[in-house]
């Protein structure tokens, strides 16, 4: 358990994993309220259905106890969690008849930015709206706590092609740094940008819409 002073103070990643190795339930039970839900969305990009996406993160739970005493800290906890659980959920989804492995070839869609490649290659990528977006900040501040309004985001980033959803709820949702995300998904940083940018945009269409109807009722 925490001594009194570790727990007036959120405590270091260190702390953290010492404290799961000693079978703290405590600490335990944050972990997993904090991240499951994360881990149920990434997962349900390689699984058919929410489902086997929970069944996919009990595994990783189960495996992350086991395989505490391996961790060594040369990536955040954050990102050795979400690697364990893509290893399962890839497992697990070439097993799935109906699954389709994740598509993160760069397409071209209906609300893809225009791209400019610089000399210095695709490090350098600069995205333009196609179709500028509205100013939120003039909308009715209530708008934004909505319960409709959070169900309206959550369900157009369930919407999302598999690639988008995977890397907008990694970065947007779960707050993985952009090297983390490329490093766990085994993309390029550009892709990781585009795919990141094409997801932020259909998102924010869908949601224009929604204030739009909302305003207008």
């Amino acid at each position: 358990m925490f001594t009194e002073s570790e727990r007036s103070t959120t405590p270091s990643e260190a702390e953290l994993v010492d404290s799961l190795r000693r079978g703290d339930e405590a600490t335990f039970r944050t972990v997993v309220n904090k991240y499951h839900s994360g881990l149920v969305r990434v997962a349900r990009g390689y699984v058919p259905s929410t489902a086997v996406a929970e069944e996919v993160v009990q595994d990783t739970w189960l495996a992350v106890i086991k395989g505490l005493d391996s961790f060594e800290g040369r990536s955040s906890f954050k990102s050795w969690l979400f690697r364990i659980l893509i290893n399962k959920a890839q497992t697990r989804g070439a097993r799935e008849a109906r699954s389709v492995p994740v598509d993160f070839s760069l397409g071209v869609d209906d609300y893809s930015t225009e791209l400019t490649h610089h000399s210095s290659g695709n490090r350098n990528v600069r995205f333009h709206w196609r179709i500028h977006p509205n100013a939120w900040s003039e909308l009715p501040e209530a708008l934004f706590d909505e319960q409709e309004t959070r169900t309206k985001v959550e369900q157009s980033i369930e919407d999302l092609p598999a690639a988008q959803r995977l890397v907008i709820t990694m970065r947007g949702l779960e707050g993985l740094e952009p090297a983390e995300v490329c490093d766990l998904l085994g993309i390029s940083e550009a892709n990781q940008r585009v795919l990141l940018h094409r997801a932020r945009t259909q998102v924010r269409a869908k949601l224009d819409s929604h204030f739009l109807t909302s305003v207008l009722a």
